[in-house]
């Protein structure tokens, strides 16, 4: 999986610190985040030609997401925005589940055993 962004070793802490993950190669262009257990690697590619996805419009349409799996919705909330993340307009879904951004834009979802019904 590769997400594109403006700067790998500005986000890359973010990624690392909400993943719990470390580093498996490190560039000033690419960042390669091993995930381990046969998961495949998170890399962050620089682009100069990244534009901030806005979610509530679409415009322009967000390239990926990811949803990762917690035990407790308020608990990693306050991780995320301890890390930069930040909590997106518009997430105010059915209990299970969250929407933020990560430092850049990219959007992603936290979510619980009960939300992945």
């Amino acid at each position: 999986m590769v997400v594109d962004c403006p700067d790998p070793q500005a986000l890359a802490p973010f990624y690392e610190a909400l993943l719990g993950v470390s580093r498996a190669r490190d560039g000033a262009d690419h960042v390669r985040l091993a995930l381990g257990d046969g998961q495949p690697d998170l890399a962050l590619h620089r682009t100069d030609h990244h534009v901030r996805p806005d979610w509530k419009r679409g415009e322009p349409a967000q390239q990926l997401h990811l949803d990762l799996l917690v035990a407790d919705l308020d608990e990693a909330e306050q991780e995320v925005l301890t890390l930069g993340g930040r909590l997106l307009d518009g997430s105010d879904k059915p209990i299970g589940y969250r929407v933020y951004a990560d430092p850049v834009g990219h959007p992603f979802c936290l979510v619980t055993p009960e939300g992945l019904g």
